[in-house]
């Protein structure tokens, strides 16, 4: 067998999982800690860390003569603006609900590959992206009928994440010609760390001994390691690796695994409630991600 071959794969399989969780750490931390101040620190941890892997040889970063600009603005899709739309939206919604929603991921990023890589959609996968929607309206349409709470807010903020992700896919595409995964990966967490830590302390009421206080706490301590180190480095990695070896469309295909992890995290960990139209809905949503990336060859 052609470990090469499969590659993308297991890691695509690999860094979805890991995402699949970081809903359920997320929703846990943001009870103790403000939005900002969580996203400071995950990505605080994750810099340290792969600054420390740099430093120690065992990864090569090279950022001479090389596009920074096209890099900061990959950064500020991914993870600035994704990030404060996801975070605002799990703290307004169910971290299953979350991941449901971020898996519409493939089916923009289908689109908007089609627009500016040229990646051609046939008409099967678009309907299949139709499919997808309609499981988005139809779960929206019920949960205005029922007692469920509503938080269109929060719906409203991980659609700009979903966004945001999708822009993302097609940046990371793009630059993977001029930077390497690490690189990317690199430019990322910096970017994620000086950012989220500048609004997190700014909006923080404390001394600087007093912001990194919670990190005594192991409740928040290791949900923060996972976030930032597991789910920040390793998945990221993971993921600029995969989008640099497939379409970008079927690159993100795996989201649904993504969603169907944090959904299972969700309820079975954290007792959280879902609805037979949530069940109808995802597994619309599920099939058409499914559907639309089913037609995508690994280059």
């Amino acid at each position: 067998m052609n470990i090469k071959k499969y590659l993308p794969i297991i890691t695509g399989i690999t860094f979805s999982i890991l995402f699949g969780f970081t809903f359920m750490f997320t929703k846990g931390v943001l009870e103790i800690l403000p939005i900002f101040h969580l996203l400071g620190f995950r990505y605080g941890f994750a810099a340290i860390s792969m600054t420390i892997i740099y430093k120690l040889g065992l990864i090569k970063i090279n950022f001479k003569d090389k596009n920074l600009k096209a890099l900061f603005f990959l950064a500020t899709a991914q993870p600035g603006l994704y990030f404060v739309f996801e975070t605002l939206g799990v703290n307004m919604t169910s971290s299953s609900e979350a991941g449901l929603m971020v898996s519409l991921i493939p089916v923009v990023v289908t689109i908007l590959a089609s627009i500016f890589l040229n990646e051609k959609t046939s008409k099967i996968q678009a309907t299949f992206v139709i499919l997808s929607v309609a499981g988005v309206v139809f779960i929206t349409i019920m949960k205005g009928t029922t007692e469920v709470p509503n938080n269109y807010f929060g719906l409203l903020m991980l659609m700009g994440a979903v966004l945001m992700g999708a822009v993302y896919n097609i940046l990371s595409r793009k630059l993977s010609l001029e930077f390497s995964p690490v690189e990317i990966t690199y430019g990322m967490v910096w970017y994620g760390a000086i950012l989220f830590n500048i609004i997190g302390f700014f909006q923080h009421q404390g001394s600087f001994v007093e912001y990194f206080e919670p990190l005594s706490n192991l409740n928040i301590l290791i949900p923060i390691f996972y976030l930032g180190v597991l789910a920040s480095v390793i998945a990221f990695f993971m993921m600029n690796y995969t989008l640099s070896r497939v379409p970008a469309s079927q690159g993100a295909v795996f989201a649904n695994l993504t969603t169907v992890v944090s959904i299972i995290a969700g309820v079975v960990f954290r007792g959280e409630s879902f609805y037979f139209f949530q069940f109808i809905g995802a597994a619309m949503i599920i099939i058409g991600v499914w559907g639309t990336n089913y037609y995508g060859k690994i280059e």
